[in-house]
């Protein structure tokens, strides 16, 4: 992990900067917001600590907060994303478990485990950012209408981005 570092630093900043400059300022109707940040809690190696990977989400959700003005909801929902990812991974891990030197990328496991592995995290995320920004489920069926829409379009980004990660020879 210590080796691949300065390309997580350089994924950060890149997520952020999308995320903050370019895809804040897109609203479909109010309805699609897309958030390609959580692709950073996504691709993080299967090795890291729980302990750590909630506090890289805690630090990315503040710095998307911070820049958004948002006071705390993409912190909590990306600790809430990363609390859950050891325990999805659990669930849907493959029959031989997990190759060393593997990532959660497309690439090693393929589109069928990358789709379920990505769309239930984005879902959690997105429910859990949706409805902590409303708090009340007076307008229940909106809210669920817009992290839907908003989870397919972040999953479709997802997984072109999973399309311009360089090949490695090294598996």
């Amino acid at each position: 992990m210590i080796k691949l570092l300065p390309r997580y630093v350089l994924s950060f900043v890149l997520l952020v900067f999308l995320q903050v400059f370019i895809l804040n300022n897109i609203q479909f109707s109010g309805y699609i917001n897309p958030y390609i940040y959580v692709l950073f809690i996504l691709v993080l190696p299967f090795e890291t600590p729980k302990w750590f990977l909630l506090i890289i989400a805690f630090t990315l959700g503040l710095t998307i907060d911070l820049f958004s003005s948002t006071v705390g909801m993409h912190s909590s929902a990306t600790v809430v994303m990363a609390f859950f990812r050891p325990y999805v991974l659990k669930v849907i891990s493959p029959r031989d478990g997990y190759e060393s030197e593997t990532l959660p990328q497309l690439r090693y496991y393929g589109a069928s485990w990358f789709i379920r592995y990505s769309v239930i995290l984005i879902l959690i995320h997105h429910f859990f950012l949706f409805y902590i920004e409303v708090f009340r489920f007076t307008h229940f069926f909106a809210t669920f209408a817009r992290a839907v829409l908003s989870s397919i379009f972040t999953i479709i980004l997802v997984l072109i981005s999973q399309y311009f990660y360089r090949k490695d020879t090294r598996r």
